[in-house]
């Protein structure tokens, strides 16, 4: 019967995975928890220790919140059932030679080892031990968020800053749904916060929700909450401010989706089988999405590559436009179909492509666009997006005039541009 991993159970049981599969494996903690709790995280694949070109970065990161558990159990089975099934069955095979996988079973070790009792319901474990909770504690992208930056969050916001993640889930428990990007909204649309990437965050739940022993059903977790198709808009369900799926997609490059996973936020143990059941295929059809889109590398005449080289789909501009890593290359999400494109050097024109993108993910790689820019031969100076939150500009620019219908529509239209 499966039973809970506490704290030195979850450390010997990652250190056991790594010494019995070493080369397919790499263990590491990220930083440590306000109470001195390393925050491990086990790295899958062909090459666990590093970065290699070509190859996208995913992630799972689960139990946030201390007293939302399942996440943290079916991650262990994850990891289980990767190690076991690497060269054995010829999917996970190709998934761990062509992606890097990076599970993070615990976020928030201090609220979890807090919930003595478990529940269903709500519990002060949700918080770190400063009383924080993880999920309204990152940067946001459309207010100042005041609260105090934790261990825990800084080193995830670390973490995202030194890897090239292109897709991501964090794992939460107390409902039932496939929640994405935006889950918070400037004053002037309601009811939905849409990114510039809507069609492919709507994919991505939908990959999830429709792959879940029942999530695609929509019931939600009592009579009044039903969610379509098992998705939902982060803002359209309730608007929270500081959330970590916003600030991966605005500041990390990184398209993450929160996974309601149990009514029962801390259910008992003998259920834990179950739910690594109903989402263990889920689970690896969501990481094959990393695949999606169009990835590429930007060089200079010598072939050097160009890091901070903007890369941009044409007609989905990111407000914090996205970049090359100290590789040159870029990684774009994007369904099938015809895109242009536009690659950037500061104070270069820029390049234009066209492309056609299949559906590549049963290939395990996105189609290939390079770009190679002959009259450089110089590196591009790293450029920083502000950490203050970007919309801010366009909400003063209203405040400041008087709202006449005029003015409402262009804040519109220019908003619908800016998302």
């Amino acid at each position: 019967v499966s039973s809970y991993h506490h704290t030195e159970e979850l450390e010997a049981y990652l250190k056991g995975v790594h010494a019995a599969y070493p080369s397919l494996t790499h263990l590491h903690s990220i930083g440590r928890s306000v109470e001195g709790r390393d925050l491990w995280v086990l790295v899958l694949g062909r090459f666990p220790t590093h970065h290699k070109i070509g190859i996208p970065e995913f992630k799972y990161v689960a139990n946030m919140h201390g007293d939302e558990t399942v996440g943290r159990e079916i991650l262990l089975h994850l990891i289980d059932f990767l190690v076991t099934s690497y060269r054995r069955d010829p999917v996970i095979t190709r998934l761990l030679n062509n992606t890097r996988i990076h599970i993070m079973p615990t976020m928030n070790p201090d609220g979890f080892e807090a919930t003595k009792v478990p529940d269903c319901y709500y519990t002060r474990g949700r918080y770190n031990k400063n009383g924080e909770d993880l999920n309204r504690n990152f940067p946001d992208a459309f207010e100042n968020n005041n609260a105090s930056i934790q261990p825990e969050t800084q080193a995830v916001m670390n973490w995202i800053k030194n890897e090239t993640f292109v897709l991501s889930a964090n794992l939460h428990g107390g409902a039932l749904v496939a929640s994405y990007t935006f889950d918070n909204v400037t004053g002037s649309l309601k009811g939905y916060s849409r990114s510039p990437d809507d069609d492919v965050f709507i994919h991505l739940a939908k990959t999830y929700s429709f792959n879940h022993a029942s999530m695609y059903k929509g019931m939600g977790c009592d009579s009044r909450q039903t969610f379509p198709e098992g998705i939902t808009n982060g803002y359209s369900w309730y608007q929270l401010e500081g959330g970590m799926q916003d600030y991966n997609y605005v500041w990390g490059q990184c398209f993450e989706i929160t996974l309601e996973l149990s009514c029962c936020k801390y259910p008992l143990a003998d259920q834990l089988e179950k739910f690594w059941r109903d989402n263990k295929a889920a689970l690896i059809e969501y990481i094959k999405q990393v695949h999606l889109g169009v990835k590429g590398q930007v060089t200079d005449r010598n072939g050097n590559p160009i890091p901070n080289a903007i890369v941009e789909a044409k007609g989905r501009p990111h407000v914090c436009p996205y970049r090359t890593n100290e590789h040159g290359e870029y990684f774009l999400l994007l369904l099938p179909g015809t895109y242009v494109i536009n690659a950037t050097v500061p104070g270069f024109k820029s390049m234009l492509k066209t492309v056609e993108i299949p559906d590549n993910t049963g290939n395990f790689s996105a189609l290939k666009q390079d770009f190679s820019f002959s009259e450089v031969s110089i590196r591009s100076r790293a450029a920083s997006c502000p950490k203050t939150p970007l919309y801010q500009d366009l909400e003063r620019a209203s405040a400041a005039t008087k709202p006449t219908l005029h003015i409402l529509v262009l804040m519109t239209v220019m908003l619908v541009i800016f998302k």
